[in-house]
């Protein structure tokens, strides 16, 4: 038996979570699979996987097995790694996890360039705003907007930061009035446009010198995707408080205009980290070397000294 192959097909089933997507990851047929992981059960005399018409769950002995075969395929990987990136140029494949509207406004339009000067690079990118697993799902880097302390278990870089704004639409100001102070928020009336958590109502907090004040906002409008409320605002149904990056365009254009200038907002953490994170194995790939040079040489929040592996 090809052992390192029988724990690949292991690890990908579990991963998976079934032999026929584990098939399809590995381009094999499924018949193979269930053979190869059939044959190492009865190497080892023990039962890895509770199979039934609809799932493929661990066993006791699965669970412990499959941390030992993960950890062995990471060293081979690891070691694969370090030759492929011996050379002067980076090569191989390089799996990278960006938020999605970041990742779409600030770091998609230039990739074509990335990729151009790196042309034994191969690319896969995946859009979620959710924190992915890099272990399991295989992601070689992933950009997260938070403070890197905030992450265990893997190597966590800041690689630049933003700042949040509130705006409006000039059409919302001309016909509500522009609030002369950030308490005028909690008027009834005034339409905060809010992401979907917590309370509906929601408190803002800005801050000036040694003041500071939390302000509570309401509205009709609440969603959890900033997106949808920077389409709100520019269509004049009311302020959001929305990251620079999405909104520094719009501003110099008039399409917004900033409120309270003189205030901070969230004045305990007035500036947003971006950050970069990949696992501790990866330290030293030429390839996320390569990958977050070209972010700190973008415009915008990434265009600052990165921090390499």
């Amino acid at each position: 038996m090809d052992k390192l192959l029988a724990l690949k097909m292991f690890v990908e089933t579990v991963d998976a979570r079934g032999f026929s997507a584990a098939a399809r990851r590995l381009e094999v047929a499924t018949s193979s699979v269930t053979r190869t992981l059939d044959g190492l059960e009865a190497e080892l005399g023990a039962v890895l996987l509770n199979r039934s018409t609809r799932q493929v769950t661990l066993s006791e002995a699965g669970a412990a097995y499959y941390q030992r075969a993960r950890g062995i395929l990471e060293a081979v990987a690891e070691a694969d790694a370090l030759v492929a990136d011996r050379g002067d140029a980076p090569v191989g494949q390089l799996r990278v996890s960006l938020p999605v509207a970041f990742g779409r406004r600030c770091i998609a339009p230039f990739l074509a360039g990335f990729m151009a000067r790196y042309p034994q690079l191969e690319l896969e990118v995946t859009m979620t705003d959710e924190i992915v697993d890099l272990l399991r799902e295989r992601i070689d880097v992933s950009i997260r907007l938070g403070s890197a302390a905030s992450y265990d278990d893997v190597v966590a870089r800041e690689i630049g930061v933003f700042r949040r704004r509130v705006v409006a639409s000039p059409a919302y100001l001309a016909r509500y009035g522009i609030p002369a102070a950030p308490a005028d928020l909690a008027d009834a009336g005034r339409e905060c446009l809010r992401f979907s958590y917590g309370a509906s109502q929601q408190v803002w907090t800005f801050g000036r010198g040694d003041e500071a004040i939390q302000v509570p906002v309401g509205g009709r409008s609440r969603s959890n995707n900033a997106e949808v409320l920077h389409e709100l605002a520019l269509a004049g149904s009311g302020i959001a408080l929305l990251p620079d990056w999405m909104v520094d365009g719009d501003i110099e254009a008039g399409r917004l205009s900033t409120l309270f200038a003189d205030w901070t907002v969230n004045p305990n953490q007035a500036t947003s980290a971006i950050t970069a994170l990949y696992l501790p194995s990866q330290r030293g790939s030429r390839r996320i070397a390569a990958f977050l040079d070209f972010l700190a040489q973008l415009p915008g929040p990434t265009g600052q000294a990165a921090a390499v592996p």
